[in-house]
């Protein structure tokens, strides 16, 4: 599958259980949206994501992607400890500079 590098390395990250790559492919002022809370700077989204991955030992896998403009759109199959798991969602990131400067989760 065809992804954004800067995707693609969110995905890695997530795989490989990566906080190092995972922080590099944001922009240091990027946005995440997730659970109905919202984290900031590179520090925050750093928190959240360790955060998540302690409660939820979670891995998202890749099932398609859409990219329109500087959009990215990834459908997932993510599994871990949490009720109905496997579950698909959808992952949207806006790129700026190469980097994530935005995503969001649904």
């Amino acid at each position: 599958m065809d992804m954004i590098d800067a995707v693609q390395a969110y995905f890695d990250a997530d795989r490989n259980q990566d906080p190092d790559i995972l922080t590099k492919a944001f922009c240091t002022d990027a946005v995440v949206h997730d659970e109905g809370e919202r984290h900031v700077g590179s520090t925050e989204i750093r928190n959240w994501w360790l955060a998540a991955k302690e409660k939820y030992n979670h891995v998202a896998e890749p099932l398609e992607t859409e990219t329109t403009g500087d959009k990215v759109m990834v459908r997932a199959k993510v599994s871990g400890n949490f009720p109905n798991s496997p579950v698909t969602l959808d992952y949207v990131f806006r790129i700026k500079d190469n980097k994530i400067a935005e995503m969001g989760v649904k």
